[in-house]
C-alpha cells in the first residue's frame, strides 16, 4: 500500500456521513472504524492456540501472526473500515427454531447458512463500496476481506464500536442481537475513529448454559474442539463419540448460543434476497436430506457456504442425526424403520468415514 489519498483535504465530519450513507445503500446495516492496535487480544488468541483449542483449524496458528497484526497482513495499513449485515429472512421465528430442534426427524441447519454463500455477497459489496470511495477521495491504497483471511475481524468490530463480545465470544449490538455477518476493508487513509461501546451481557450465563456440548468452558472462553459448528463444518474427521448424541439433529452448525440470547429478541431481518432459505434447508427432514445423491448436493448447495465440507462430511453429519432419531422416544416405529433401511441401504457404497458413522446410527 501507499498512502495517496489526502482526507486532511476532506471535511472528516461530511466524509464519515457520506462512508454510512454509502453503507447503507449497499446493504450493510452498520459502519464503524478503528486502528490496527489489537492490544490484549493477541496474547488471548496465542494463549488459545497454545492449549490447542483451535482444533484442526491449523491454518489460525500458521498465520498467528498476521492476525494479531492488521498492518502485516497487509503492510500501510493504518485504519479497518468494519462493516455488518444482517442475515435473517423475514420468515425466521426463533420459537419455530426450537421447535424444530425438539423434532429428531428434522434436519436443523444454522440459520446463516441457509441462503447465498455470505462470503461472496459481502465480497462483492465491499469491492463496490472500495471503488464508490477511491471515486470520493482519488486513489488509495486497500484490500477487503469477509472471513476469509488471517484477521481478527470480531475484535476488530468490537474495537470499532459495532457491538461488544458475548460470553459466547460472538459480536453483540443492542440493535440486531448477533445474527449478523462482519467485513472490512483495511486502508493506508488515517479516517476518523470511532469509539468501543459499553458491554451489556451483566451477569447473563444463558448461552453458556444451554450449550449442548458445554463448549463454552467460561466467559468469553470457546473450545473448539467442542463445539457443534466446529464439528459439523471445519472438523475433517470422525465426530467423536462423546459429542454425538449432543448434536441432536444438527447437521451444519449450531444456533443455540444465539437462539437463547435475550439480546436477539432485537434481531432485525435482513431485505436481501440472497441470505433467503434454498432448497427448503428451513424445513427439510432428515431422510429428504440424506436422499440426495452428491451429483444434487454439489448442484443445490452451488453458491453455497455448506458445499465447502464436501459430501461426505454432509453425510457423515447426517448419519449422527438419523441415529440420534433411531434412539429418540419420540419417533414412531414406521418411521424409525425407513431411517433404519435408508441407513442400511447405503452402507455398502460408504466411504471409510460415513461407514463409521452409519454403523454407530445403527447401533450393536
Amino acid at each position: 500500500m501507499s498512502l495517496s489519498a489526502n482526507p486532511q483535504s476532506l471535511d472528516e465530519s461530511s466524509l464519515r456521513g457520506w462512508l454510512g450513507a454509502q453503507a447503507t445503500a449497499l446493504g450493510f446495516d452498520g459502519l464503524r472504524i478503528t486502528d490496527t492496535h489489537l492490544g490484549p487480544a493477541s496474547e488471548r488468541l496465542n494463549d488459545w492456540l497454545a492449549e490447542g483449542r483451535h482444533g484442526h483449524m491449523e491454518y489460525m496458528q500458521r498465520h498467528a501472526d498476521l492476525r494479531a497484526n492488521p498492518e502485516l497482513l497487509v503492510p500501510g495499513t493504518v485504519r479497518v473500515i468494519c462493516v455488518s449485515m444482517n442475515y435473517l429472512p423475514p420468515d425466521t421465528n426463533f420459537d419455530g427454531e426450537w421447535q424444530r430442534l425438539e423434532d429428531p426427524k428434522q434436519a436443523v441447519v444454522s440459520m446463516y447458512a441457509r441462503g447465498r454463500d455470505y462470503h461472496k455477497v459481502l465480497r462483492n459489496r465491499l469491492q463496490e463500496f472500495a471503488k464508490l470511495i477511491k471515486e470520493k477521495i482519488g486513489a488509495f491504497g486497500y484490500r477487503v476481506f469477509t472471513d476469509s483471511a488471517p484477521l481478527m475481524e470480531v475484535e476488530l468490530a468490537r474495537k470499532a464500536g459495532l457491538g461488544w463480545r458475548g460470553k459466547h465470544t460472538l459480536l453483540l449490538n443492542r440493535e440486531s442481537g448477533s445474527t449478523f455477518f462482519l467485513g472490512e476493508i483495511l486502508v493506508d487513509v488515517p479516517l476518523p475513529l470511532d469509539q468501543e461501546i459499553e458491554e451489556h451481557c451483566g451477569t447473563c450465563t444463558s448461552c453458556i448454559d444451554v450449550c449442548p456440548t458445554q463448549a463454552i468452558t467460561a466467559p468469553y472462553l470457546l473450545d473448539a474442539r467442542r463445539c457443534i459448528s466446529y464439528l459439523t463444518i471445519e472438523n475433517p474427521e470422525a465426530i467423536p463419540v462423546e459429542f454425538r448424541s449432543a448434536m441432536g439433529n444438527r447437521v451444519y452448525g449450531c444456533d443455540d448460543c444465539q437462539l437463547i440470547c435475550p439480546w436477539n429478541k432485537f434481531a432485525k431481518r435482513t431485505e436481501l434476497p440472497d441470505f433467503a432459505q434454498r432448497h427448503g434447508l428451513g424445513q427439510a427432514s432428515l431422510l429428504h436430506l440424506w436422499s440426495w445423491t452428491e451429483v444434487e448436493f454439489e448442484q443445490r448447495h452451488e453458491g453455497s457456504a455448506i458445499r465447502r465440507i464436501g459430501y461426505s462430511r454432509w453425510r457423515r453429519n447426517l448419519a449422527v442425526a438419523m441415529g440420534n432419531a433411531l434412539a429418540s422416544d419420540q419417533v414412531a416405529d414406521v418411521d424409525k424403520g425407513a431411517i433404519r433401511l435408508a441407513l442400511s441401504d447405503a452402507l455398502a457404497d460408504a466411504d471409510t468415514l460415513v461407514a463409521e458413522h452409519i454403523k454407530w446410527a445403527l447401533g450393536p
